[in-house]
């Protein structure tokens, strides 16, 4: 049994909570969050669990194992950080930190305490993501030739990240989980709407060492919600809908064959497939709910979690490098293999 702690109670910290009364793994012993008035919506609801306004007594508490921390990305890296030192396994939400710099001091202190360290990359752990994982690693697409997603809503507007920060983030770790390599080069363009706000809308455009693409559609200015990711290979296609009840992975027998001499591209032949489609069937497990027993299983066993520190690493250089091209209005960023950033020139 992991007894957890929760720093955070607003929008993500009840659906921690929930979840983790209902793993059999972990039972949650106190949570802390500086509204009262939450607070005591909670201690109706669960009676059972200590709170307090004072996060460090979570953190000095000895019959608490793990803090699982829900709070804004800019408290991210200091609550992790004493939490790590207070010899707390730790589980974030994300993006993991506001810099690649706090998240290689976090890697560090995890692995200095032997502690675990996991990134709440939830989309990661649903079924559909790891169902197109398991697609795209059997080799049954092919080549992935491209990954283009539109991830849109009408707000909720953030006031401590911008869009990318905010939404881009879950296609950067869905990206990071089922794609064979990392961007060699971003371009990222985006606009604020709102003054004394951040970046509402946004497009990102990641280039990779094989003949492969990225382009991510972010906004918080659509009268439409849209989540929709196409994922193109060169055997068969994957349309993931994640607003669809039923069927959110579709599978197509579709795609192109190119006869004649590579050499002449006037003599190429485009030919095109079009075969069936099949929505194949998903674990419909809660992902937080899968999430939370395999950051248990982890503790026990001391094994590296699926979005561990490093996973968490990756997509905050990846976001570092966008709102770095978008400040510069799509200035392209190289990347180095190990994410860090090489040069900018004109994209």
């Amino acid at each position: 049994m992991i007894n957890f702690g929760i720093i955070g109670y607003g929008y993500w910290g009840p659906n921690l909570v929930r979840n983790m009364f209902e793993v059999s793994e972990t039972r949650v012993v106190a949570v802390s969050d500086m509204r009262e008035e939450r607070l005591q919506q909670l201690s109706n609801r669960y009676p059972s669990v200590e709170v307090t306004t004072d996060f460090r007594r979570l953190l000095n508490n000895p019959e608490i194992d793990a803090i699982a921390i829900a709070t804004p990305v800019s408290t991210h890296y200091d609550l992790a950080l004493q939490a790590l030192q207070s010899g707390k396994h730790v589980m974030v939400e994300k993006p993991m930190t506001s810099s690649s710099d706090q998240a290689l001091r976090l890697i560090d202190e995890a692995a200095r305490r032997k502690l675990t360290l996991l990134v709440d990359h939830t989309f990661v752990y649903t079924g559909a993501v790891r169902k197109i994982k398991d697609i795209a690693a059997s080799g049954k697409l092919g080549d992935i030739l491209y990954y283009d997603s539109t991830r849109i809503n009408l707000g909720l507007f953030q006031r401590d990240v911008d869009v990318i920060w905010d939404l881009a983030v879950h296609d950067l770790a869905i990206m990071d989980y089922i794609l064979p390599s990392s961007p060699c080069a971003i371009a990222a363009t985006g606009i604020n709407h709102v003054f004394g706000g951040t970046e509402n809308l946004a497009y990102i455009t990641m280039f990779f060492e094989e003949n492969l693409i990225a382009h991510v559609n972010v906004n918080w200015l659509s009268p439409v919600k849209v989540r929709r990711t196409l994922v193109g290979g060169s055997k068969q296609m994957i349309v993931y809908d994640d607003m669809e009840p039923s069927e959110k992975v579709k599978v197509y027998d579709k795609g192109i064959t190119v006869n004649g001499s590579p050499d002449s591209r006037y003599q190429a032949l485009v030919g095109y497939r079009s075969g069936d489609m099949f929505a194949p069937q998903l674990d419909l497990s809660e992902a937080l709910k899968v999430e939370i027993k395999h950051f248990a299983e982890c503790i026990q066993t001391g094994a590296e979690p699926i979005t561990g520190g490093q996973a968490g690493l990756r997509v905050v250089r990846i976001l570092e490098s966008a709102s770095l091209s978008m400040k510069q209005r799509g200035k392209l960023v190289h990347l180095a293999p190990d994410g860090l950033v090489l040069s900018r020139g004109a994209a």
